[in-house]
């Protein structure tokens, strides 16, 4: 037998299982962490894709609005904008020109507290914060429609400044090839509308994960974003960090060619190799925020089903402390309760929090899903999972009388990040 601990909530859940059974532990490629970041940022900075330096960009008296990642999004925002704020200090920005938007998408909106929390008290004593709230109307102005009629409706406060820094990190996106580069704006500060437009097209096959051209949502997120760019100055600073939350490497620049160039180093840190699909895939989603409800979890099993035979079954270890993290979501599976139903709907009907109950329940026509969580057990049940369980061998036992016993395993300690690939014969 071979221990492992595996990441759960704020701490760790430990289990054991016989090591002839492990095809591979999957995750994600060592590299270093950046030991200098301030000169890593500089470097970007001065240094960017398609861009020219940042001090040919920004001018002294000028005003700057900075997009963040909310908490459902390791960004490490705090370790970074302190140096951001300080470098536009430097160029003759002042703080009180400056402020920061918090692109929710159709997320809770953060408290203030959180907001502190997200990018530290430094910048938070410095900067004036907000968050774009989807649903606050009059918060949005309108710039047109896409080809796909998405209507472009994007928060004012990045509105009426002379630069927009986009920042966030970058993991794959299980429908928008990607997260980070424009996702920041669009659906990150776009209204509820825009949002959901855009996401009816993750129905269509070619809305996949790691996959940009082609893709619907992808494709039209970039329409909807050159919309907005139109005479505005916008600019990226992306970080891709690794599953300790650590910063491996920086990108900056134009907001889709320095996307598509960290893109390629997301690959090559979380895509990994399998030799073989596996009978049950053990899976974490990587801990707090990641697996702080089903909303968030539904990331790790998309990665999950990506290594699993079909009929397969997937133990996934997510603590959801706040529990499925849509009411719609909920409800949704309760009525339909088959992901045939589910879809169905949708194709009549798409609405945010039900293409959630889409994405979750589309991945069980592949594998049976077990979780190792504090999600209500009946909850549970009627949001279409196999079960709920307080340890891993009670979810094991659960799994093995469906799929039979002494299955093959792979481990995926980094879920939310790695994901897996059948090696080429």
């Amino acid at each position: 037998m071979k221990t492992f601990e595996f990441a759960y909530g704020q701490g760790k859940k430990t289990f054991s299982l016989e090591e002839e059974r492990i095809i591979k532990e999957v995750r994600t490629e060592p590299f270093d962490p950046i030991k200098d970041l301030k000169a890593a940022i500089h470097d970007v900075l001065y240094h960017p894709v398609a861009l020219p330096s940042i001090d040919q960009i920004v001018r002294p008296g000028q005003k700057v609005a900075f997009i963040c990642n909310d908490l459902t999004r390791v960004a490490n925002s705090f370790e970074f904008m302190p140096i951001l704020l300080d470098e536009m200090n430097k160029l003759g920005v002042k703080d009180e020109d400056m402020h920061i938007l918090f692109s929710l998408g159709t997320h809770r909106a953060m408290t203030h507290e959180e907001m502190i929390r997200a990018v530290g008290e430094n910048v938070a004593s410095r900067v004036r914060m907000y968050n774009s709230i989807s649903t606050q109307t009059e918060d949005f102005r309108y710039f047109g429609t896409t080809s796909r009629g998405t209507p472009v409706w994007i928060n004012k406060h990045i509105c009426d400044v002379d630069h927009v820094i986009l920042t966030g990190s970058i993991v794959h996106h299980y429908f928008s090839g990607y997260g980070g580069g424009r996702k920041a704006i669009l659906p990150g500060c776009a209204a509820m509308e825009t949002v959901r437009v855009n996401h009816s097209f993750m129905l269509q096959p070619e809305a996949a994960i790691g996959r940009m051209d082609g893709n619907p949502c992808y494709e039209d997120q970039v329409e909807g974003v050159k919309l907005f760019a139109k005479g505005r100055s916008l600019f990226l600073f992306n970080a891709v960090l690794n599953a300790h939350h650590q910063i491996l490497k920086v990108f900056a620049g134009d907001v889709f060619k320095a996307h598509r160039e960290a893109c390629k180093f997301v690959d090559k840190v979380y895509g990994c190799e399998i030799p073989e699909l596996a009978d049950i895939v053990v899976a974490s989603c990587g801990g707090y925020p990641k697996d702080i409800n089903v909303y968030q979890m539904q990331k790790t099993m998309d990665n999950a089903v990506c290594a699993v035979k079909q009929d397969g079954a997937v133990i996934l270890f997510a603590e959801c402390v706040e529990g499925s993290g849509s009411q719609v979501l909920e409800e949704t599976c309760k009525r339909l309760g088959s992901p045939d139903a589910i879809r169905a709907e949708l194709e009549k009907n798409f609405q945010i929090g039900a293409n959630k109950a889409f994405a979750v329940t589309r991945l069980m026509k592949k594998a049976k899903f077990y979780l190792v969580s504090s999600l209500d057990r009946k909850m549970a049940r009627e949001m279409l999972f196999e079960g709920a369980f307080d340890t891993f061998e009670e979810a094991l036992a659960a799994a093995e009388v469906k799929i039979g016993r002494n299955g093959k395993v792979i481990l995926m300690p980094e879920g939310s990040l790695t994901v897996p690939r059948l090696e080429e014969k």
